[in-house]
Formats: C-alpha cells, structure tokens, sequence
C-alpha cells in the first residue's frame, strides 16, 4: 500500500532520491499516476534537504537550470521566502481575491470532510488523503479549488484540515498554495473542469454530469458569484470517517517532561520533527540530544496519527545509534529546562520560530537558492532575482556551501 512506502528511515529517503526519473517527471508530473518523486515527507521532516536532493540527481545525470525538476524545488523554496518576509499574515489573504473574504463561509462542511459530495473527483480526492496521509499536488489544486470556488469556504478553513492530515504537511507549501488557487496569493482564481480530471486522473475520478462538467467561462463566472453550488446528491456515496487529529505524540516516542538533570553542565544539540536527518558529525562526545515536541505549536496545529507514527519511527531510529531524551511540554517548561545546559544547538525552522531562537543557537537549514533581500510578490520574480547569473543546476548546486559551526 502507499503509505507503506514511506518508510521513515535514512535508507528509504536515499532510495527514494535514487529513483528519481527528472526526464518521466517533466513530462508526466501532472497526471496522477505520473512520476513524481514521493520525497515531499523526507524533505519537510529534514531527512533530506533541497540541496542533497539536487545531489543526488545530478550525480547521475546533469540538468538545465530552467528543468521542471529544479522549478518544483523552487516551488519550495519560494513559499520559505514568502514566509520568512510575511510571517503570521500567510495565514490571512495576502490581497483580495474575486470576493470579499466576507462571501466565504469559514466551516468546512461534513459532505466535504466525510467524501460524499457525489463528485467523485473530490470524493477520491479525500479518501486517499485518508488512507495514505498524501495527496497528488494536482488533487490537493482539485480539492482546493473546488472548495474555494464552488462551495465558497474560505481558504483557511479547509487548508487548516488539509494540513492535519498532510505527511508532508509544511504551513509555508500548503497555505500559500491554497492562496494561490484561491486567487488572495496569486493574479486569478485555479479553476479546473471535469475535461481536466479526464485527462490526468484514474476513471474513478472522472466527474461527468457534476458542477465541474462545464467550460472554464462558467466556472470563472461561478467563481465570482455570491452564492455556492450545493453538492449533488450522493446516494451511492457511503462517506468516509475523518481520521482523529491530535495535539499528543503517541507513546511510541516514549516523551517526557523535560528533565532539567540531563542537560546539567552538558551542550545540548536539539531535534525537532522538522529536523530528523543525520546528526552533525562534529558534534562533541558528551552532548545531550533532545528531541522536542512543543506543545504550544502541536495546540494549535494537531496531527494524524500517521504523522505522528512517521516521526516517533524516525527518533526511534536515531535514539538506536545515539542516547537522546524525548520531551513533551510547554515553551516555557523547556525553555526552564535548557537553562542548565551550558550551550544548546538546533537547526532554524520557522514552525518553531516563536521559540526556538530564544533557546538555542540556530544554525540555518541548507539552502539551495540563493537568499533574495526583500519580499518577491510572485514565483516569477522571485525565480528572476534568484538564479541571476546562473545557467546550469550544478551551478546552482555550487552557490551555496554547507556552513560550519
């Protein structure tokens, strides 16, 4: 099954890398048994980075910079951009959209959680969310346009639940993608049809005789209308339960309120779920690793179980090749803890942001993309300014080296 294939696990990444097929990607990245490259999980949890990921391509083969293997990475990297300039507002309208936010309803209806909206494009759409933790982009742009779009939710409503239960979940990739299906992070609403889904999807998505089996005209003037299209009936559709989403690890990952005793008088390298790759190797022998889980964020941003098996899998990995300490607690708690260490290092993440700069010296995640001064209102310029002077992907590479501590 699918979500067997995630194995949380160094080897599983590094085989996943492997298999990569840029050429396959370029070409059949939009249908839905195309070859995408699955790497999304490894990435957002730090198992792999975008430059080990561009590595590990160009180690067998070289590619132009303008590749659609290299945009999708620059997909990434631009929403980190974004985020890094806006902060907090990237989780409010970036600008207006084709309606007044006020058109919108901010609660997420049961047919559309449960997959029983009798449009077996969205229908589909959820229940291998459901099932597998992971979403084809092209299904995630589906999913979210016809909520936005059609039945008038405000984009933060559903992008809210379509993270709970993302693997790859990453607020930055998520959000503004929901904004610029929306039309408040981009120049015009992503309108799709039921020719669209023919196209690049199974026959168990096809949705002839659905609110989507129309010509674009219409759908754009639908999506400028007040008023939503209510879901066709869905007799035939059972519905499928919405997994629970939660704010506490599972015991598998053995965490435990920060012990003060541990870090005493030691240097402390600290893990969190966005940074589970390889330890750095220059490390001294005695210090203390601490993964963390803040309870503040996980309150706030609840995950599925799945995610959360994902990761305790990963830290019992590593707690098998080193001796580390689980924490479950508040900001504040940790942060009391930590204070008898004498050094505490991580790695930067901004979904830990609010606190982790105020206990740690942050070492910044490997970049690929040169950092761009100022905020970029678009992909486009942003890809302008960033690959300024550069020609190939193994010049890219180059730009930017591993930082030494």
């Amino acid at each position: 099954m699918l979500q067997q294939l995630f194995e949380p696990t160094l080897a599983a990444a590094r085989a996943r890398l492997g298999a990569v097929q840029s050429a396959a990607f370029a070409r059949t990245r939009n249908a839905l048994n195309g070859a995408v490259t699955g790497l999304s999980p490894y990435i957002t949890h730090g198992l792999l980075s975008l430059p080990e990921v561009l590595a590990g391509v160009l180690a067998r083969e070289d590619l132009d910079l303008q590749h659609k293997f290299i945009f999708e990475l620059g997909w990434r990297a631009y929403f980190r951009h974004v985020w890094q300039h806006r902060g907090d507002a990237i989780l409010s309208d970036l600008h207006a959209g084709p309606l007044p936010a006020g058109a919108y309803a901010t609660q997420l209806p049961d047919d559309i959680r449960q997959g029983r909206t009798g449009v077996p494009v969205i229908d589909e759409a959820v229940r291998t969310l459901y099932a597998t933790g992971m979403l084809h982009n092209h299904a995630r742009m589906w999913l979210a346009s016809y909520c936005v779009h059609i039945r008038k939710l405000h984009w933060r409503c559903a992008a809210d639940w379509l993270y709970g239960h993302l693997l790859d979940g990453d607020l930055a990739s998520n959000h503004l993608s929901w904004q610029w299906v929306a039309g408040t992070g981009s120049h015009k609403p992503y309108l799709f049809n039921a020719d669209n889904v023919a196209r690049y999807a199974p026959p168990a998505w096809h949705s002839p005789g659905t609110v989507i089996a129309c010509s674009y005209e219409a759908l754009d003037r639908l999506a400028r209308q007040t008023t939503s299209s209510p879901p066709a009936p869905a007799k035939t559709v059972a519905g499928q339960p919405e997994p629970a989403l939660s704010a506490q690890p599972p015991a598998a990952l053995g965490a435990r309120s920060p012990d003060a005793a541990f870090v005493r008088g030691r240097e402390v390298w600290l893990l969190h779920p966005w940074s589970l790759g390889e330890l750095p190797p220059q490390l001294p022998p005695n210090t203390a690793l601490v993964f963390l889980v803040v309870s503040d964020f996980h309150k706030a941003w609840p995950w599925s179980e799945r995610r959360w098996r994902f990761v305790a899998q990963r830290v019992a990995e590593l707690a098998r090749e080193h001796p580390l300490q689980c924490w479950h607690a508040s900001a504040a708690e940790i942060g009391a803890a930590l204070a008898a260490s004498t050094r505490v290092r991580s790695v930067d993440e901004p979904h830990l942001r609010p606190w982790l700069s105020a206990w740690a010296e942050c070492r910044a995640a490997p970049a690929l993309f040169p950092a761009v001064a100022g905020p970029c209102a678009s992909f486009s310029q942003w890809w302008t300014r960033s690959t300024r002077g550069l020609q190939t992907a193994a010049e890219l590479l180059a730009v930017n080296q591993e930082p030494a501590w």
